[in-house]
């Protein structure tokens, strides 16, 4: 049983082992795009996780992992078109309530004492309204970036 489950891992990006494996990686998309670009480099984009799931609904047993890794999209588009929707995935419907949902599911495959790492670019929406869709207390946080737009939430189970 792997101790760590990223539920949307997309390219895993911020992995220095793709294919680490102590990592269960979950996206619901399986796809590889190719994005050109104005330089001629063209770029390739692969989104290939170990299953394909909705961090809406994780089919996985409760208090199943140590450390959980919830990185969703942050930005609402209803049609995904440009290369960062292809790269990051993108927020549809009512995305407050798949946010929510998100973040009841990690709880409840998060094993007790485990840590859960919640990852926000805040570009669109602020991390103050999204951490309004958990009842869970953050343990500590971090902004990150250029911006400084990117926030780093550390969370454990009690």
């Amino acid at each position: 049983m792997k101790k760590v489950l990223d539920v949307c891992c997309g390219m895993k990006g911020m992995y220095f082992d793709k294919n680490d494996n102590r990592v269960l990686f979950l996206d619901k998309r399986k796809e590889t795009h190719i994005v050109k670009r104005k330089d001629g480099y063209d770029r390739t984009i692969i989104i290939d996780p170990d299953i394909i799931g909705d961090f809406t609904d994780i089919k996985q047993p409760d208090n199943s992992f140590w450390h959980i890794v919830f990185d969703p999209p942050h930005i609402p588009q209803k049609k995904p078109t440009g290369a960062i929707c292809k790269q990051y995935g993108h927020l549809t419907g009512d995305w407050k309530d798949m946010i929510k949902k998100g973040f009841q599911e990690c709880f409840r495959v998060l094993k007790p004492n485990g840590t859960l790492i919640f990852k926000w670019n805040e570009c669109r929406i602020p991390i103050k309204e999204i951490l309004k869709l958990t009842d869970k207390k953050p343990l500590y946080g971090h902004k990150s970036g250029k911006a400084m737009q990117t926030h780093w939430v550390s969370f454990i189970k009690n």
